[in-house]
């Protein structure tokens, strides 16, 4: 696949970059080469394929690849300790998009696209959700182009906002993995900062994924509520995150010491270089029409929701005393 091709040329490069300059790190010099490339010449239909295996695929199966060098007791001490600033975060957002995007004279779909897709999961959340509630493609588009953007901010600005603010590396991977919306961003942002900052981050964002199912059933069971002659069926299968379940697959393979201890340092390496590989596909596939089309209303919805969950689940962690 040329796609592929071509992200891993682009992986390539930003390794010699992230060494260069470790503080940037690979992953984001990643997204955002394959965005400048995006930008300048969008790629043509015959790349397409490739770099969105590269985006989502690949991604997926790097984010298992990392479980194999972690433990069950690890993910469940960091999902468990993560819960309360995800929930609280939740309700924050989901409210600040009702009543701002109110008063912005916005769409109700677009509120919810936007509000879910920043509280829980970026693109994949919006998808999901979507498919429930029926939106149309200008709606989604337009959510996919706010929050988007929004991801390429956080990617460029946490390491710097978390190096000035002294965060330690697991306090660092619970704001990453709370407050960055979609997953390529979380990781992009976190492993920048440092390898126990990402692998913190990203079993705080899987469990934070899981949210989607429990929203979609609740938009589900409303719409069958309102609608008079029944819902449309719902693909459960392209909904439920099923990468997760190899994720805590390849944790357990490790927690029972079936891994040995001579491949966990390669496996870790082919697992950040794929993540590598997956967010330059990441870049490339940047839709800056989208962005565009977005308008100004969506944008200052997004950004004032953005905001308020990058600072809520600082403020809430803190108060509990979490970080």
């Amino acid at each position: 696949m040329l796609g592929f091709l071509l992200a891993l040329v682009v992986a390539i490069a930003a390794t010699l970059l992230g060494r260069a300059a470790p503080i940037v790190g690979a992953p984001v010099f990643a997204i955002v080469l394959g965005a400048l490339i995006a930008t300048v010449r969008s790629p043509s239909a015959s790349l397409r394929p490739g770099i969105a295996f590269a985006s989502k695929q690949l991604l997926q199966w790097s984010i298992v690849l990392l479980g194999a060098h972690l433990s069950l007791v690890e993910i469940m001490r960091g999902g468990a300790r993560s819960l309360p600033v995800m929930l609280g975060t939740l309700v924050i957002v989901l409210a600040l998009a009702y009543v701002v995007g109110r008063a912005l004279g916005l769409d109700t779909n677009i509120r919810r696209l936007v509000g879910i897709g920043t509280a829980i999961c970026g693109g994949s959340a919006i998808a999901a959700v979507a498919s429930v509630i029926e939106a149309d493609q200008a709606d989604i588009a337009y959510s996919l182009g706010v929050v988007f953007l929004f991801n390429v901010v956080a990617v460029l600005i946490f390491p710097a906002l978390g190096h000035l603010m002294q965060l330690s590396q697991q306090a660092f991977g619970l704001w990453a993995g709370t407050a960055i919306n979609d997953t390529s961003s979380v990781v992009a942002a976190s492993f920048a900062y440092g390898r126990d900052a990402g692998n913190d981050a990203v079993i705080v964002k899987l469990t934070r994924t899981t949210l989607i199912i429990p929203i979609v059933l609740f938009y589900g069971w409303r719409k069958i509520q309102q609608a008079r002659q029944g819902a449309t069926a719902i693909n459960w299968r392209a909904i439920i995150p099923w990468f997760i379940l190899w994720f805590l697959f390849a944790a357990s393979l490790n927690s029972f010491g079936l891994i040995p201890a001579v491949l966990q340092t390669p496996l870790q390496e082919l697992a950040l270089f794929s993540i590598t590989v997956a967010l330059a596909g990441v870049g490339l596939g940047t839709d800056i029409q989208r962005i565009r089309a977005a308008g100004v209303r969506p944008l200052v919805l997004g950004a004032i929701l953005w905001a308020a969950i990058a600072v809520s689940s600082l403020l809430i962690a803190r108060a509990l005393q979490i970080v």
